[in-house]
């Protein structure tokens, strides 16, 4: 970059020698790839690898043990891994059936007269299912506290599993909502849930496996968001149970309300999903192409749709872990995870997007890792703003310097009011550098002005408020954060952040977490290596809120909602900012794919004598009084059975909620 502007034939020719290296580089990998393959295929068809397999279960076994110790960290770690355990596992006691209406509950249910009593229809595809897993299915829909509702059951069953034909005639000879059609062959999930809801006549549609249970309050729970919100697309909290006892549970899925980032990344939603009949655009539920992820697909087409869609997070959805269920492992279905990528890049091609790709993650194979195209070469404006602390900033500033790719970058250095010669002695050092910057602040600290101000000095279409403290890890790391600022429909993204240690310092922000019950940091002082819980760590999702130590925003946005609050002097200047946008309409992402370290507070200490205190204080109350109805309702990213006590997702004993 010469005066400002870009050679574009010296940066298309480099761009294309990286890509010759590039290329040569997976060719390299492939040939090797292919001698491994081959050597792993010659290992499995020798005797000798069947006598050692029930060893390497075992080896297996130990190893996975010593990995998730190792992931731990430190002893510390540990212990705080094992106080997680128990508080869930005591969590875990009270969502089987002890979460079940007592009687006298069940009567009030059942007696319950609704403005609106819409029929739900219950579409459930059979194919060869055991009696076991049919009977405790039908009588947990048989079992609600809420009686309109019909059982579509379609059986592709084959002639060596016509049991399951008389036992559900049965059932529908003593209750006329269960209705039972034999097909003439099987067409899988897809085919057999379409003629299901050919079958149905209910307002709304539920979906339901053939091997899992409701729980009795579920389609109660479901007509009052109905009536009460007017509710177009319904789900719930979902648990994963084994050994065919619900209240023996593996995992407990507690979700947050729609969030359609988190949606496209990773299924979340899932189970129960009841919907209007009318957001059907067509006579077929589901598409045959996405076999193995058609209820992902299903989800992302309907909720396009939804004007009013509800979470209710309560559990009501058991979902049973056996051999053969994708929930004992994605491996049981290894065609679902191309079917969801597909899914995916459906619903994104319809919503405009393109040159994108969809990758696995570590968390899971149908967890995905999404890269939007950053279209063309918007100029970022990097706002740093800084104190003395000369080792801080440059460590800074070489970071950017030396793992930047994007060629389009300025940065913005506030100089507030520094008093050691050595920090001078540097800035004249950048000035000769024309990608840098320094502007005076000369009032009092007050981080919001600071920042504000470097802004308006600035002349870049997308900003990023960066803390002098801070070192950059990932190369692409503006890419991996102008990929989202760039969409209209968001507002504020923010990186994963580490301590120097590599323990998670920032993955987000929580309203309500912490003591003060205000905003905290989600998975602070969590391993580099956790994956978090369900998987949060590995995928972009939505937040309420991230942090301005790295915070990237377009311009326009940021101009929208006036910047930072300037009577936020020292705290929550940026969760407000963050509140600001959300008000407007945007989203706000944190993703874990932009990393830096960060040496928090170090450039001006912490808030802990007197009139720092008062002053913290002080602008909490502000911040409580400004934002009490948001606070009051709750994060929506957040589930509330989650603890606001602890940063890690323990969840609260049912009792408690």
């Amino acid at each position: 970059m010469e005066n400002g502007k870009i050679d574009f034939e010296k940066a298309y020719e480099k761009e294309r020698e990286l890509t010759r290296t590039l290329g040569e580089k997976v060719a390299a990998l492939e040939a090797e790839r292919d001698l491994l393959a081959e050597k792993v295929n010659r290992i499995k068809n020798n005797p000798l690898y069947k006598i050692y397999s029930p060893f390497k279960k075992l080896l297996m076994r130990v190893k996975h043990l010593f990995t998730r110790l190792k992931n731990c960290g430190s002893p510390a770690g540990v212990i705080r891994k094992i106080n997680y355990k128990r508080r869930q596992k005591a969590a875990m006691a009270s969502y089987g059936t002890k979460g079940f209406p007592n009687a006298e509950e069940r009567k009030r249910q059942s007696e319950t007269v609704f403005k609106n009593p819409v029929k739900i229809s219950i579409l459930v595809p059979l194919y060869n299912t055991k009696t076991v897993f049919l009977k405790e299915m039908i009588e947990s829909v048989a079992n609600q506290t809420y009686a309109n509702w019909e059982l579509c059951l379609a059986d592709g069953s084959d002639d060596a599993h016509s049991y399951v034909g008389e036992f559900c005639n049965k059932y529908a000879a003593n209750d006329k909502r269960i209705i039972y059609k034999k097909l003439e062959k099987n067409e899988g999930i897809s085919g057999n849930t379409n003629e299901c809801y050919r079958m149905s006549t209910g307002e709304y549609i539920g979906l339901f496996d053939h091997d899992d249970i409701l729980h009795p309050a579920a389609l109660y729970e479901y007509v009052k968001v109905i009536n009460d919100r007017d509710a177009d697309f319904i789900y719930c909290d979902e648990v994963t149970f084994k050994n065919g006892n619900i209240n023996k549970l593996i995992t407990m899925h507690f979700k947050p309300d729609y969030a359609i980032d988190n949606l496209r990344a990773n299924n979340y939603i899932c189970h129960f999903s009841v919907f209007k009949r009318s957001l059907l655009e067509s006579t077929e539920l589901f598409r045959k192409e996405f076999d193995g992820s058609q209820d992902h697909d299903m989800i992302l087409r309907l909720t396009d749709r939804a004007e009013n869609i509800v979470h209710v997070p309560k559990v009501l959805y058991y979902w049973r872990s056996h051999k053969g269920s994708v929930s004992s492992g994605i491996e049981a279905k290894t065609y679902a995870i191309e079917a969801a990528k597909g899914a995916v890049s459906s619903h994104l091609r319809r919503h405009g997007f393109s040159d994108f790709e969809i990758t696995s993650t570590r968390a899971f194979e149908t967890i995905f890792r999404i890269r939007y195209r950053v279209f063309g070469l918007p100029k970022v404006s990097i706002i740093i703003p800084n104190k003395d602390h000369k080792s801080d900033l440059k460590r800074c500033i070489e970071s950017i310097f030396e793992r930047t790719v994007y060629p389009n970058y300025e940065i913005i250095i506030v100089e507030n009011n520094s008093t050691c010669d050595d920090i001078f002695d540097y800035y004249k050092e950048l000035e000769s550098d024309p990608r840098v910057k320094i502007v005076k602040y000369t009032g009092e600290f007050n981080y919001s002005a600071i920042n504000n101000l470097g802004v308006k000095e600035s002349t870049g279409d997308y900003v990023l408020l960066l803390n002098n403290d801070t070192k950059v890890i990932t190369f692409n790391w503006i890419e991996e954060l102008l990929q989202y600022a760039q969409r209209e429909d968001v507002g504020a993204v923010g990186a994963k952040l580490l301590y120097p240690d590599r323990k998670i310092q920032h993955a987000g922000v929580v309203l309500g977490l912490g003591a003060h019950r205000v905003a905290g940091h989600i998975m602070c002082l969590q391993n580099y290596e956790s994956v978090g819980y369900m998987g949060k760590l590995c995928y972009a999702q939505n937040m309420s809120a991230v942090t301005g130590a790295c915070l990237m925003v377009s311009r326009k946005k940021y101009d929208e909602v006036a910047g930072l609050d300037e009577n936020l002097k020292i705290c929550l200047n940026d969760v407000d900012f963050c509140l600001k946008l959300r008000e407007k309409g945007y989203l706000n992402i944190f993703t874990p794919f932009c990393e830096l370290f960060h040496y928090e507070s170090q450039s001006r200490g912490l808030d802990t004598d007197k009139a720092k205190a008062e002053r913290y204080e002080k602008e909490v109350a502000l911040f409580k009084e400004r934002w009490k109805p948001v606070l009051d309702k709750g994060d929506p990213y957040f589930n509330p059975n989650i603890s606001l006590d602890h940063n890690d997702y323990t969840i609260k004993p049912l009792e408690t909620v």
